[in-house]
């Protein structure tokens, strides 16, 4: 699909990309780097990178990572630099993600950045039995009470808010995009939907939302727009019944009792035939559906892939 990049204006010179590496960061990087300067901070080699990005691997909590900055006058930060990994033991994920995070962003203060771009997610909300339909952005960030690994993400969602409020000098926008999916995806929900015989609650069937990886590049380039600063959900094309998205990949859940479900999906993920963590169970049993007019409103957002085409990306 053709892309619509913000006109020359209102790209910053210069965008410094944390995550670069991975296949988000990637594909924004390509969306951007015939627009702008894109420099890249990632500990991971980038294949395939274009010859006028300048990549860095270096680990964001090294001292090296200031000589990125003192080398480039970066005028933008797009901060994806977050692990998601659930078999990454705790204390490391937590360094890398908060310690690492902390560090990025007193950076931009100390250099001058004027622009900074954190993605978070829709799941830092949690889904809950006592949800109700379309969470604004001032909904409480109540999922670490049953899904300790999300913890990292809320605790980051957090300390941007608080940084977004000491700091009113930058222009800082916290994006909270729906469930991720996409051909290059491999995230709780899409290896859930890669399944051929995915396990179900049975008696429960949530409406689901989901936006495809190039969506939500694009958003981040929207994000980049001059003024635009706050808090933002950002969603797809729409929200369908899990029931509806299983059938139009063509699968055949197995439906399990309540009381059996979480046990069934940890032997298998303890056995590794699913990426599909245990904790990911609430997702499939409850509501977590957002609001995401305010970025609409304020950005002008509107997804580019239809519901079908987000569902099928998946495969």
């Amino acid at each position: 699909m053709a892309r619509e990049p913000l006109t020359p204006p209102d790209v910053p010179r210069t965008v410094l990309v944390t995550g670069i590496s991975g296949n988000l960061g990637r594909a924004l990087a390509k969306q951007l780097h015939t627009e702008t300067h894109v420099v890249g901070i990632d500990r991971r080699p980038f294949a395939g990178k274009p010859k006028d990005i300048d990549h860095f691997q270096v680990d964001l909590r090294k001292n090296k990572v200031e000589d990125v900055f003192r080398r480039h006058r970066v005028d933008a930060l797009i901060h994806l630099g977050i692990m998601h990994d659930p078999r990454m033991p705790f204390t490391e994920a937590h360094s890398f993600n908060v310690l690492g995070t902390h560090r990025i962003l007193d950076l931009c203060v100390r250099h001058g950045v004027k622009k900074v771009v954190i993605l978070s997610s829709a799941n830092v909300y949690g889904p809950r039995p006592d949800n109700s339909n379309f969470l604004p952005e001032e909904t409480p960030l109540m999922a670490a009470d049953r899904y300790s690994d999300v913890r990292d993400l809320i605790e980051l969602d957090m300390y941007a808010q608080s940084f977004m409020w000491k700091h009113p000098e930058l222009e800082t926008v916290i994006l909270r995009p729906v469930n991720i999916v996409g051909p290059t995806v491999r995230n709780a929900p899409s290896n859930y939907l890669r399944l051929e015989k995915p396990l179900t609650v049975l008696g429960f069937d949530p409406m689901v939302q989901l936006i495809h990886e190039e969506d939500v590049s694009r958003a981040l380039v929207l994000a980049l727009k001059p003024g635009l600063r706050g808090v933002f959900n950002v969603s797809g094309p729409g929200e369908v019944p899990l029931s509806a998205v299983l059938r139009e990949l063509g699968r055949r859940p197995i439906p399990v009792p309540h009381p059996l479900v979480r046990g069934l999906v940890r032997r298998a993920f303890e056995a590794r035939l699913t990426g599909f963590p245990p904790e990911e169970v609430d997702h499939i049993q409850y509501l977590c559906v957002v609001d995401g007019s305010r970025f609409a409103r304020e950005a002008g957002w509107a997804p580019r892939y239809s519901l079908r085409e987000t569902i099928r990306s998946v495969a």
